[in-house]
């Protein structure tokens, strides 16, 4: 997914778009009180307009002149929500005023009949070769992020459950270096060494509650498909040294390109100083790191709460020499030539 950051971190601050989600969610949970149990009808009428606010608070929040679809798509999402959040004794009071529920219901049918027709209209256009058709696609009717890890779910799920002995990640016109042979047996013992635990944890469980132990038995399943399906990537998704610039993966947790102007030495056998250095980035995972390429300009800071920026990047290969030769002399050839 990609974030849009400046060069001191990212543009877009966290809260206006978590805050609605999490101020719908706890007006939901104070719905099952006895209080709003007992006066269903002001209960319902609170939470549309705490859920409408929230929304259109949200929206402003995010992007000061928005749109008359955001607007639309802001109350349509609220009136999903209290629908969907309400419980029965609330919705069914809810329902029995009309006048409360027009504007939402109205709302979510221009909504969905707006992105219905931007389907059709999408469908006329279709292109396989562009690889979000699927995203814009369904965009149309539900936010794009919610697609694009609706999509990233399925991708792991589909790897996890069903790519068995796949070939390597490894496109024309490029050059992979695995590193999951020192991974991969650590992380099968860890994968035992969690069935074990969580079978013992859901027996013990089952004892006290058998409604507590289905919950963590589909969550210990989910997390267990998802372990599954890291540490097959790690063989399926080697580095790569493509014609642009060395493509640093580790599994399904890194994916980043870095151009070959942008590194300006590459270290074998970096001390601990060089790892540990807060501009430095650790894509090595549970192994130390026998490589470190150095970058400048550097990369923006990783994340919110990493602000500095990345000058160097630390990784590990099963053969660190052909790696280290090899991109070396694609340096060296580009600074002769003069190539950027």
């Amino acid at each position: 997914m990609n974030v849009v950051r400046s060069a001191t971190g990212f543009d877009r601050p966290i809260l206006p778009a978590v805050a609605p989600a999490l101020a719908i969610a706890a007006a939901a949970a104070l719905l099952r009180l006895p209080v709003a149990q007992a006066h269903p009808r002001a209960a319902a009428l609170l939470f549309l307009w705490i859920a409408s606010d929230a929304m259109m608070l949200g929206l402003i929040a995010r992007d000061r002149r928005p749109g008359w679809r955001a607007g639309i798509a802001a109350l349509a999402g609220a009136g999903m929500a209290v629908f969907s959040l309400s419980p029965p004794p609330v919705r069914t009071a809810l329902f029995a005023m009309p006048w409360a529920v027009v504007v939402p219901v109205v709302a979510i049918a221009l909504h969905n009949g707006w992105g219905l027709w931007r389907i059709v209209a999408r469908v006329r256009q279709w292109n396989r070769h562009d690889p979000e058709r699927w995203v814009a696609l369904f965009a149309e009717v539900v936010p794009a992020p919610l697609v694009r890890l609706a999509r990233a779910e399925a991708r792991l799920l589909h790897l996890a459950l069903f790519r068995w002995g796949g070939a390597p990640d490894i496109p024309a016109g490029t050059q992979g270096f695995a590193y999951h042979r020192h991974l991969q047996p650590m992380m099968i013992a860890l994968l035992l060494l969690s069935c074990i635990e969580i079978g013992v944890t859901h027996l013990l469980v089952a004892h006290w509650s058998r409604t507590v132990a289905l919950i963590l038995f589909v969550v210990s399943d989910v997390s267990l498909l998802y372990l599954i399906g890291l540490i097959k990537s790690l063989r399926l998704a080697p580095v790569l040294l493509t014609p642009a610039g060395v493509r640093v993966r580790a599994g399904i947790l890194v994916d980043r390109t870095i151009p070959y102007d942008m590194i300006t030495a590459v270290d074998a056998h970096p001390d601990g100083d060089m790892v540990r250095a807060p501009d430095s980035w650790n894509v090595a995972l549970l192994a130390w790191p026998n490589l470190l390429l150095r970058l400048d300009p550097p990369l923006p800071p990783r994340s919110r709460w990493r602000r500095d920026p990345v000058r160097a990047i630390a990784l590990r290969l099963d053969e660190p020499g052909a790696f280290l030769d090899e991109l070396r002399g694609r340096l060296a050839t580009r600074r002769v030539t003069g190539q950027n």
